[in-house]
C-alpha cells in the first residue's frame, strides 16, 4: 500500500475532476498536464510568459515544455508529492486567461483577426 501526503488527491478523484472542471487536461505520470497549441514561437513565448505570471503570483510552479507552436503545461504539487487543490485551482486559472477568446464574447475587444500573420492560441472549443 502507498502512502498518500495530506492534501494529495487519489487518481481516480484527480481523473474524475478533470473530466468535469478542465476537460482539455489530462492525468498522466503523476501530473495534470494541458498542450496548448499556439501559432508560432512568438505565440508560443506569449503562453509561457502567462503561465509564468500566473504560477509566480500563485506561489505555485509548474513544469513546462515547448516547441515552436505548442506548451504543454505541467501541474504537481512538489511539496506534497502529487496533485493537490492548488494544482486545480492554478490549471483553473491557467486555463481561463491563455484561453480567453474576448472575440467570442462581442464587445470592445474584438480578439485576434484570423490572419495567420497575427494568429496566436488554436482554440479548442
Amino acid at each position: 500500500m502507498t502512502e498518500r501526503r495530506e492534501g494529495v488527491l487519489d487518481d481516480d478523484v484527480i481523473v474524475e475532476r478533470l473530466k468535469a472542471e478542465l476537460p482539455h487536461w489530462r492525468y498522466e505520470d503523476g501530473w495534470i498536464r494541458r498542450t496548448y497549441k499556439t501559432a508560432s514561437w512568438k505565440s508560443t513565448l506569449m503562453v509561457i510568459n502567462t503561465v509564468g505570471h500566473l504560477a509566480e503570483a500563485a506561489w505555485h510552479h509548474p513544469d513546462l515544455t515547448a516547441s515552436y507552436a505548442w506548451v504543454e503545461v505541467r501541474l504537481m504539487n512538489h511539496a506534497a508529492k502529487g496533485v493537490t487543490e492548488k494544482d486545480f485551482a492554478l490549471a483553473r486559472k491557467i486555463e481561463e486567461v491563455v484561453a480567453w477568446q474576448p472575440g467570442a464574447e462581442g464587445g470592445a475587444l474584438e480578439g485576434t483577426p484570423t490572419d495567420q500573420r497575427f494568429a496566436y492560441i488554436k482554440y479548442e472549443h
